[in-house]
């Protein structure tokens, strides 16, 4: 009695574990079908890009390798296909691999649903070999294949549908007969199926054996002479071209050359004028040396009286001898400011060369007088001319700029004087004389001016398109 009841206690478990065990795949069965659509949206939609896959194939051995990858993914899809051609007679079919010998009749989706009634009418729970037998009753496979593939009679290459956009995309399959067109191949999949495939949705390892058309003989000698021709042509076109580009080459440099000849001459131009107003600087400023030798003297003679007056500190100036002294004197300091500068006549006749020049030593000679007799008029006077206020220290650092103005023209003009310069090569010279530039500026040609502007227009172009 003990015995009938652990028999009868194992009975019981072995029932519940089995039904649990079978119902539990069955999940799995719906679950993987389930999952087999989401795959599709992704396959469909592309939206393994996101991740950076390049292809559905690398998205589902990087994501979904654990799984089965891409070989496990591609039998769903085609479970899937099954079930949606069958219509109605789908959910019959409960996992992939009943459905897997049907695929090959998802194309024809009446054989299809005939098998699927055959199978159901000879075992209400087909299995996957009655699916197998029905599929072949309805459409026997030929001669040589096996229940589930068939392999070609005389295998020519092996291929794999490399366009994501071919609904056999990542599948494989061979290659059997010849090319019916030189874009077109006969492809053989491993279900049975054939199906004319363009080349370029096939991967690299496919080679198109398709050849060029032939023509009659007449046609081929004709094809041949005009291949030539062409040949001909195209070798005397590139020949003319030639020429005419060294011919284009040899004018670009005729015209550089005639250029730099031109800028040349400009250059000698001017420097010939420089030359000449720079020796008739020269000449202005021996005339001024020699000013500057009677002032000095005419100071050594005021120095001398003034000595005089120091050592007789008790005598008298009334007498004869002093007043013929003083009158001298200033005979001699009238004429040295008259041979100096008289305002009024420089008003009413300029110098005709360099007037500016002429004037501005003339207010440096009168400095030097006004201050070795601190006559207040001269005093004036210079600062007049110089352009700046009528005291010493004012006068005297006018004085030191302007003994810097022959230096700053002979530096700016000796970098206007290169065939090509630029603002900051002008700049890093004139800079050291900005205090001084309207002097400088004064002094310039019109045409150094326009360099020098034009200098600075490049320049600010130049930064705006940077």
């Amino acid at each position: 009695m003990l015995t009938l009841d652990r028999e009868t206690k194992s009975a019981l478990h072995y029932d519940d574990l089995n039904s649990s065990i079978k119902d539990t795949f069955a999940t799995i069965d719906q679950f993987e079908l389930q999952a087999v659509e989401l795959c599709r949206v992704m396959h469909d939609e592309r939206m393994y890009r996101v991740a950076g896959y390049k292809n559905f194939e690398q998205y589902c051995q990087g994501e979904l390798h654990v799984y089965g990858g891409y070989r496990r993914i591609n039998q769903l899809l085609g479970a899937s296909k099954v079930i949606v051609a069958a219509g109605e007679l789908g959910p019959q079919i409960k996992n992939e691999r009943q459905a897997r010998p049907l695929l090959r009749l998802a194309k024809e989706p009446e054989k299809l649903i005939a098998a699927i009634k055959l199978a159901l009418s000879s075992n209400p729970n087909p299995s996957e070999s009655d699916f197998a037998v029905a599929a072949n009753t309805i459409a026997p496979m030929p001669k040589g294949k096996n229940k589930f593939h068939q392999e070609p009679l005389v295998p020519k290459n092996a291929i794999t549908i490399s366009s994501p956009e071919h609904p056999r995309y990542g599948e494989s399959g061979v290659i059997v007969a010849d090319a019916p067109n030189n874009s077109q191949q006969i492809v053989t999949f491993a279900d049975g199926e054939r199906l004319l495939v363009n080349n370029a949705d096939l991967d690299d390892a496919i080679v198109s054996q398709s050849t060029e058309p032939t023509y009659p003989k007449e046609y081929t000698e004709a094809i041949a002479a005009l291949k030539e021709q062409h040949k001909l042509e195209l070798e005397r076109l590139s020949q003319e071209l030639r020429i005419g580009l060294q011919a284009e080459v040899s004018a670009r440099a005729e015209a550089q050359v005639s250029e730099q000849i031109q800028s040349l001459h400009f250059l000698y131009k001017q420097q010939k004028e420089q030359n000449i107003q720079l020796q008739q600087r020269l000449d202005e400023m021996e005339g001024l040396r020699k000013l500057d030798i009677e002032n000095q003297q005419l100071q050594q003679r005021i120095q001398e009286l003034e000595h005089a007056l120091i050592e007789r500190p008790s005598q008298q100036w009334g007498n004869t001898m002093t007043q013929q002294a003083t009158k001298v004197l200033n005979k001699q300091v009238k004429q040295a400011l008259e041979k100096t500068i008289d305002l009024r006549t420089l008003a009413a006749d300029p110098p005709k060369e360099n007037a500016t020049e002429c004037l501005r030593l003339m207010g440096m000679a009168l400095k030097q007088i006004a201050t070795a007799m601190n006559n207040t008029q001269a005093l004036e006077a210079a600062a007049l001319i110089l352009g700046t206020s009528p005291t010493q220290s004012a006068i005297a650092i006018r004085t030191e700029q302007l003994q810097l103005l022959p230096q700053a023209v002979r530096e700016i003009r000796q970098v206007l004087a290169r065939i090509e310069f630029t603002w900051q090569e002008f700049w890093a010279v004139a800079e050291k004389y900005e205090v001084i530039k309207p002097d400088y500026w004064a002094e310039l040609t019109t045409s150094e001016t326009d360099l020098i502007t034009q200098a600075r227009k490049n320049s600010e172009q130049l930064t705006v398109n940077t």
